[in-house]
């Protein structure tokens, strides 16, 4: 995005800056994510949708590509996420021929290239296409608003296309697919109203039905609707023609309805005399009046400056005014990007659909979009507890809501539907994190728990999923039938065995968290489960002159002796270890970091690996473009490896957290076309470089924050609802280079402050009342901590044996 000045003085979404540029084909170099317009966690998410060659598993996503085709312009999208493609409906389309060579049943007949750079700020997006044709977008919670300008030559129409959604032509098992649809033109020719319904996708969901209400400003001179067989080239989903030419539609006056076999609906609006079109189009999951009532209420002008101003202010207030710091001509304009762009996209997903929830009645919060939890657990609502307290209350009644209703947690869900479980059941760690830093509100922490214990102690149902053979891929732990009597995961009965055993651990010690206020009884029971991660520790197992590693076991008890411990293969979800190696994952105990420094051979040893894991030309794996130019073992740009940089603090010397993580940033993060090493996540990698602003680090499910050093002199956070905790950094050097950034000490609300770490509610409450923690900052890499090593409140310790 291009930053954009709309007031004489700078406000803070002036500095939020994501180029449109990035890998020729991917949309990775700019973290796939959403380009478009959105208000914080809209239900709508207004932007181009594109389709580009090569095609892969994340390309698609967020709808945006760099260069490729523009196939409509659409109002729902995920953010940063990898699999298979989500949304991209409903559509319009503006076009300047419907004749000839265009069949509306075949968007590669009217695709558009694009001339010249997109422009986006936020609120607004611009681009231009081939055509001539410009586009204009703004948009609110649950409407957009569509400006376009034709040549004055040219023909003038708009398509709208029920069926058109984000593909996914390489994958056919979860591509997206039309299974029906109404549109009807209104007396006026002005107005539409009907519904789209679209399934699978990634999570493989069930039909997601959205009603729709749009209005053109300017009535047109003919408006029809079609109808036409349905195009998708995979059979199995109602494909309802040959291999012959592609159907052209049939109009049908007024209305059309897709009938038994799905045809695929849509209208065309066609202006004589004018050169600008402006259109409103409001949703809803509910019902057509619903969607007609978002669209006048949100969007009662039809400018686009106006709505563009509404939506910057909203981003002012309720985003970037949460973390404020200098933003005068003096600031480092690179770190201020980085910092408010970064706030930007942890703030677009899930998606609040409070009041919009189709499948039960409740009076509870609802929220969709949790893409995933694998991904949020890490860092992301720890800042969110912090700086949005009430959204994030919200989802956390949405989550128990889900289980009330549904009977599971999900730990990804998107389009009304749980699906594609990574490892864990990682709502146990989102719920646990809040319940251990005190947020009470109206959670129903009794429902609360009775969701995370059946995550513990039920085998979910096999879904059959085509991508795991061994399990299922819904909700819930697939695995729970070695988990309960091994204690850990077996590698010939499940997937996933060395990730899954040390995401189970973490598990149950979330269990074990709540457990301990609101069923006091099991806690001992899920702690002793939690070092279920130890029974699959392998002493003997070596690799680059370390020895002892989490492997995969049998469930006879033997290790997988030949297991390459650098190489995860594809690191899937049929392999033994996902998205990480098992030198990875065997750092990923946060909740008893002690035990593993002795399985390490002890400090001494614990620090000389981790030293390695950073080291240039280490890895063992081929990241591709998700983690391009990173050659370590340790992956910043993969959320297993978060907290592995701040891990020195456990052994009293942080100024090496400080040196590694202020490394991985400088080195993998730039206001630039590639300014993010991989998917951006939900925005997971865009709130752990926050948290490094910050000078803190969150260690999940357990009320301890790491202390690091900040990037800013003077940082002002609200957190709970309106309380300030200010950073301040005395010394800081806000230039290049490494001057100037190692802690020689830290006060908290006046109190010197001799531990690398303190809890939530230390020093008064820090984090709850406010207050002030100050940084004397130097180029001393000093050893300025003499009090107590971080804890490990999960400490138990197992016989690992001599590794059979």
């Amino acid at each position: 995005m291009t930053s954009s000045s709309l007031s004489q003085c700078l406000s803070y979404s002036d500095n939020v800056t994501l180029h449109l540029r990035a890998i020729p084909g991917y949309a990775y170099g700019g973290g796939d994510v959403f380009v478009g317009v959105a208000v914080p966690f809209g239900m709508v998410k207004l932007g181009i949708d594109t389709y580009e060659e090569p095609i892969n598993q994340s390309a698609l996503n967020g709808g945006w590509t760099p260069q490729g085709y523009v196939t409509g312009v659409s109002l729902m999208h995920e953010s940063g996420t990898g699999g298979g493609p989500k949304y991209g409906f409903p559509s319009q389309m503006p076009l300047t021929a419907i004749d000839g060579n265009v069949n509306l049943l075949d968007n590669r007949t009217y695709w558009q290239k694009r001339e010249g750079d997109d422009v986006a700020s936020v609120g607004y997006f611009r681009t231009k296409f081939g055509s001539g044709v410009t586009v204009e977008l703004a948009a609110s919670r649950h409407a957009g608003l569509h400006h376009y300008t034709y040549p004055s030559t040219a023909e003038k129409h708009v398509l709208v296309d029920f069926s058109h959604y984000l593909p996914h032509p390489t994958r056919s098992w979860d591509s997206q697919f039309y299974t029906g649809g109404e549109i009807e033109i209104q007396p006026n020719s002005s107005a539409y109203t009907g519904y789209t319904s679209i399934a699978g996708g990634w999570c493989i969901g069930a039909p997601v039905t959205v009603y729709v209400c749009g209005e053109f400003d300017t009535p047109p001179n003919n408006a029809r609707a079609f109808k036409g067989k349905n195009t998708f080239p995979v059979s199995r989903h109602f494909r309802s023609f040959s291999n012959a030419t592609t159907p052209s539609p049939v109009f049908t006056g007024n209305s059309a309805r897709s009938g038994p076999l799905n045809n695929r609906v849509g209208a065309v609006f066609t202006w004589d005399n004018v050169t600008e079109v402006r259109s409103r189009v409001g949703i809803s999951f509910m019902s057509v009046d619903k969607a007609c009532a978002y669209k006048d209420a949100e969007l009662a002008a039809w400018s686009i400056e106006d709505t563009t101003q509404a939506v910057r202010d909203e981003w002012n207030r309720d985003v970037f005014t949460k973390i404020r710091v200098a933003t005068s001509a003096s600031a480092n304009k690179t770190r201020l990007a980085l910092l408010y762009s970064s706030l930007y996209l942890m703030h677009l997903i899930p998606s609040e659909r409070v009041g919009e929830n189709p499948l039960w009645e409740s009076d509870e919060p609802y929220w969709d979009d949790f893409y995933t939890m694998w991904d949020l657990f890490r860092n992301q609502v720890s800042l969110w507890h912090l700086i949005q307290p009430s959204y994030y209350e919200s989802m956390l009644r949405s989550l128990i809501d889900m289980f009330t209703n549904e009977g599971w947690l999900p730990d990804g869900r998107s389009g009304n539907y749980n699906g594609l479980v990574q490892g864990g059941s990682n709502a146990d760690n989102v719920l646990a994190d809040a319940y251990v830093k005190g947020l009470r509100g109206s959670i129903n922490w009794t429902e609360g728990y009775a969701a995370v214990k059946k995550n513990a102690e039920v085998l979910p149902y096999f879904d059959e999923n085509p991508v795991d053979p061994q399990g299922s891929l819904k909700e819930g732990r697939s695995a729970l039938d070695d988990w309960i009597p091994l204690g850990y995961v077996s590698a010939d009965r499940n997937s996933r065995a060395v990730s899954k055993t040390v995401e189970y651990s973490l598990n149950d010690f979330a269990v074990s968290q709540i457990a301990a206020g609101e069923a006091h009884g099991d806690r001992d029971l899920y702690l002793q489960r939690s070092a279920g991660w130890q029974l699959s520790w392998d002493p003997t197992a070596t690799s680059r002159n370390f020895s002892g590693f989490v492997m995969p076991r049998y469930a006879n008890g033997t290790f997988h002796k030949d297991y390459n411990i650098t190489n995860c293969g594809d690191c899937n979800w049929s392999d033994e270890s996902y998205e990480g190696t098992a030198f990875e994952y065997s750092f990923v105990i946060p909740h008893d970091i002690a035990r593993v420094i002795d399985l390490m051979g002890g400090p001494g040893r614990f620090e000389q690996r981790l030293d390695y894991v950073f080291q240039p030309n280490t890895s063992g794996v081929d990241l591709g473009v998700n983690g391009l130019g990173i050659t370590t073992i340790n992956n910043v740009a993969n959320e297993p490896d978060f907290q592995t940089p701040y891990l020195y603090n456990y052994l009293n010397k942080q100024w090496k957290s400080v040196e590694r993580s202020r490394q991985l940033a400088n080195d993998f993060y730039s206001n630039a076309s590639n300014g993010i090493p991989g998917n951006s996540d939900a925005g997971a990698l865009n709130c752990w470089l926050i948290w490094q602003m910050l000078g803190l680090y969150p260690v999940v499910t357990t009320p301890v924050y790491l202390i690091e050093s900040p990037w800013f002199n003077d940082i002002n956070v609200t957190v709970n609802h309106d309380k300030t905790l200010r950073i301040r950094a005395e010394g800081l050097d806000d230039g290049a280079g490494r001057q100037g950034y190692y802690v020689q000490g830290v006060s908290i609300n006046g109190q010197k402050w001799n531990k690398n770490w303190f809890e939530h509610e230390d020093a008064g409450g820090i984090m709850t009342a406010g207050g002030e923690i100050v940084f004397t900052l130097g180029n001393e890499q000093k050893v300025w901590e003499t009090g107590d090593v971080p804890p490990s409140p999960g400490h138990v310790e197992l016989d690992v044996g001599n590794g059979m």
